[in-house]
Order: structure tokens, then C-alpha cells, then sequence
């Protein structure tokens, strides 16, 4: 090989940066349909805080498709528990949520955010064990008995916590909202932004920086070479799924304050926003599952303001729209 092939640089691959754009495109058509400045600044934020919790609650499956291809339709059962054990901690710290001061509030939902995930990743590895490992490389059959394992899981709730609606009310210092110039921005829309862009960078910095990340991608692609260099990738498969339950638990507590109560079909309501979210994204695709949340959360609430009664429809419309365009999604990363 010549001294100039060698010295020759890598073609770079460029970044599609036209999915991005959607979210920017949506918001600018939106404008002149809503009219005024103000309260068009209102939705956009409220939409991209509903985005963020959504992008939440959803990377936790995206995250073990993508990585275990497996596809866990009981998913919505670790959102339900992250957000009865938001209830039942806050429910247990009424001096503390009902203070004025934020950072009281925040020691608060600091806990139950702990204890949602810790749940929810404990009951995702008994689902793991018990539920998805017969199955693995078994689409069909993953489907049928992950949806049977979240039936189960919700009677389980409703004899642990009854069948009724659990309140939910949000932190004293949370409630409410300020103005920005004219625009009234929810206090809780900002922690919720704040979150899901903690979240998102933590899973990028893991998949793509750190040496266990780089294993668990390395063994998506060859497991016996990885196997063949000592490593376990079963235990950390398993752990792959655990994370993506404790995000299911974590997004379920944000999810129960953003409505302001749960119920026990609470996952199986959200299961649908999920696959809608990464159906547009794409299969396994982290940053194609941020721009389909925030895609979903900006129409959810546009419409709702200008269209109230096709508010259901249009996240569906939506999804068959980019469909049309991206057969595989947005930022597709697999073909399966």
C-alpha cells in the first residue's frame, strides 16, 4: 500500500440534519395559525416539556430494542409503578411538599425519583428473568407474553393500591407558573426539561464514551467475539434492560405529576404515545426518539389549543405523514 493511500483521510459522514428540522419546521408553521406571540411561546415550551418527559418514559424501550432487540409491549408497566411510588412518597412527605421553598420540594421528588427507579428496575429484572429471557430472538412471541406480563402487573396494582384515581398534586413551589414578557411558562415544565435533558445527555455520554457502552454496542454486533474476550454478555444484556426500566420508572414519575394523578392503566394509556414516538423516530434510535417526543409533545399541544377536538387524531396523523416520507423512521438504525 503507497505512503499515499495511507496518508488519504477518511471520508466524513455527514449529519442528516432534516428530521432536526421538523421540530423547527412545526413550531414555524404553527405561529401564524395561533396568532399571538405570547401564547404561541406558552405552547411551544409546555409541548417541549411534554416532549422531554415523553422522550423519558420511551428511551427506556428504545433503548432495549435497540440494543437486545427485544420488543416489550409490558413496558407501560414500569411507567405505572414509577408513578404509584411518586404517590406513595410524596403522599409520605406532606411537610415537605406542601413548604413554599423549592429546594424543599426538590428533596421531595428527589427520593421519589430514587425510589420510582429503583422499583421499577427491580421489577424489571423479575420480568427480565421470568417473562423475556424464554423468548429472546422471538418477536411474536415477545409481544403476545410481554402484554400478558402488564395485564398481570396491573391487577397486581390494583390489589396492592385499589382500582380508584390516586391524586397526585404537585409540590407547592412547582405549581403555578411565571411570565416570560407575556408568555406564562409552568414552574414543573422546566424541572421536566431539565430532567429529560439530563437523561439524554447521560445516555449519549454511556453508549458513546464510555468503555461499557462501547461493550454493550460491540456486543450487538458480534457477542461471541466479545464473549470470546472474557465478558459476560448476558449479565450485561440484563443490565441494559434494568436501565431501560428504571427510565420506564423515572418517566413514570414525571408522568404522574404532570397529570396530577395514576391510575392503574396509566401504562397502557402511555404505551400507545411510546410507540407512536418510536415508530417516528426509528427503531433503537436514542436521537430519533428525542425528535419524535418532542415532534408528538409540540402537535399534542398545538392542537389541543386550535383544534381541541382532533387532539387524538393528529399524533397518529403525524406518525403516518413522516411514515410516508421515512418508511424506517427518522434516524432508522436497523433493518429488522
Amino acid at each position: 500500500m503507497s505512503t499515499l493511500e495511507l496518508d488519504t483521510p477518511l471520508p466524513r459522514v455527514r449529519a442528516d440534519l432534516r428530521p432536526a428540522l421538523l421540530v423547527l419546521a412545526l413550531a414555524a408553521i404553527a405561529l401564524p395559525l395561533v396568532g399571538s406571540l405570547s401564547t404561541w411561546v406558552t405552547l411551544t415550551l409546555a409541548g417541549l416539556a411534554m416532549g422531554m418527559i415523553i422522550f423519558i418514559v420511551a428511551s427506556g424501550m428504545t433503548l432495549v430494542f435497540g440494543l437486545m432487540d427485544v420488543l416489550n409491549f409490558g413496558h407501560g408497566l414500569f411507567i405505572a409503578i414509577g408513578a404509584y411510588m411518586a404517590a406513595t412518597v410524596l403522599g409520605s412527605m406532606a411537610d415537605w411538599t406542601q413548604s413554599g421553598s423549592l429546594w424543599m420540594n426538590l428533596m421531595a421528588v428527589l427520593p421519589a425519583m430514587i425510589v420510582g427507579m429503583l422499583v421499577a428496575g427491580a421489577v424489571g429484572l423479575a420480568f427480565e428473568r421470568v417473562i423475556v429471557r424464554p423468548v429472546y430472538g422471538q418477536h411474536l412471541k415477545q409481544i403476545l407474553i410481554t402484554m400478558g406480563g402488564m395485564i398481570i402487573g396491573e391487577e397486581i396494582i390494583k390489589m396492592l393500591w385499589g382500582p380508584q384515581t390516586i391524586s397526585l398534586p404537585l409540590p407547592e413551589a412547582m405549581r403555578g407558573a411565571f411570565l416570560l414578557g407575556d408568555a406564562a411558562i409552568e414552574k414543573f415544565r422546566i424541572v421536566a426539561l431539565v430532567t429529560g435533558l439530563l437523561v439524554l445527555g447521560g445516555m449519549l455520554w454511556l453508549l458513546n464514551r464510555t468503555k461499557l457502552g462501547l461493550l454493550i454496542r460491540a456486543g450487538v454486533e458480534d457477542r461471541e467475539m466479545v464473549e470470546s474476550l472474557g465478558y459476560r454478555i448476558r449479565h450485561l444484556f440484563v443490565g441494559v434492560f434494568v436501565a431501560g426500566s428504571m427510565l420506564a420508572g423515572l418517566g413514570g414519575v414525571l408522568w404522574g405529576m404532570y397529570q396530577q394523578s395514576v391510575v392503574p392503566q396509566l401504562g397502557a394509556q402511555v404505551n400507545v404515545l411510546i410507540f407512536i414516538v418510536i415508530m417516528i423516530g426509528g427503531l433503537g434510535s436514542t436521537v430519533g426518539c428525542l425528535i419524535g417526543a418532542l415532534l408528538v409533545g409540540l402537535m399534542a399541544n398545538y392542537t389541543g389549543f386550535l383544534l381541541p377536538k382532533a387532539a387524538l387524531f393528529s399524533n397518529i396523523a403525524l406518525m403516518v405523514a413522516i411514515l410516508l416520507w421515512r418508511p424506517q423512521g427518522v434516524y432508522p438504525v436497523t433493518n429488522r
